[in-house]
């Protein structure tokens, strides 16, 4: 068992508390790496949040808050975690009554990528997407930014991991879909 923890408050297994997403298996196992390299053994437990069962809506037309985080605060609230790892993008701006953020990890590229359908390229525009463009994206920060370069961009809700995304970009003819560029 590692010293860096007080003799009472070492266990013999530390839960960490994940969303079951690709990218937060991935963020969940890399924190539970960097507990094993210092001897503090731990084990995931995936806990399935709001955000993931309602894939139909856009996020804001969802009521409150929360809606990939709320499920991992109230376990944590309860003891039955010890710890949640989530995407920082996703937390409310301000913690719940009782819970902090013990730990930040060194962020990775923070680029996202521009994927674009070969024939909906034109390269005499910016962004290299053909004028009037059906852009998919969740993100109010993207379509923000998007619409202040593009006006002519029509923005369309687009939900799920990039696998999801991707595939929906072929199958629904979008123009351009907007992604995190993964680590």
């Amino acid at each position: 068992m590692s010293d860096y923890l007080p003799e009472d408050n070492k266990k013999s297994t530390i839960l960490i508390g994940t969303r079951g997403s690709e990218l937060a298996l991935w963020q969940a196992n890399f924190v539970k790496n960097r507990l094993a390299e210092i001897g503090i053994n731990s084990e995931l437990k995936i806990i399935k949040t709001q955000g993931d069962k309602i894939l139909d809506l856009s996020f804001d037309k969802l009521e409150g808050k929360g809606f990939f985080t709320k499920e991992l605060e109230v376990e944590l609230l309860n003891g039955t975690i010890d710890l949640a790892v989530h995407s920082h993008k996703d937390l409310p701006t301000t913690n719940p009554e009782g819970l902090i953020i013990a730990a930040v990890s060194e962020r990775e590229d923070p680029a996202e990528l521009l994927v674009i359908l070969k024939d909906c390229v034109d390269l005499q525009q910016k962004l290299a997407v053909k004028f009037g463009g059906l852009v998919g994206t969740s993100s109010n920060r993207r379509k923000s930014q998007l619409l202040s370069v593009r006006p002519d961009f029509e923005i369309e809700n687009l939900r799920g991991n990039v696998q999801t995304r991707l595939q929906k970009l072929r199958n629904e003819n979008m123009m351009r879909s907007c992604l995190p560029k993964p680590a």
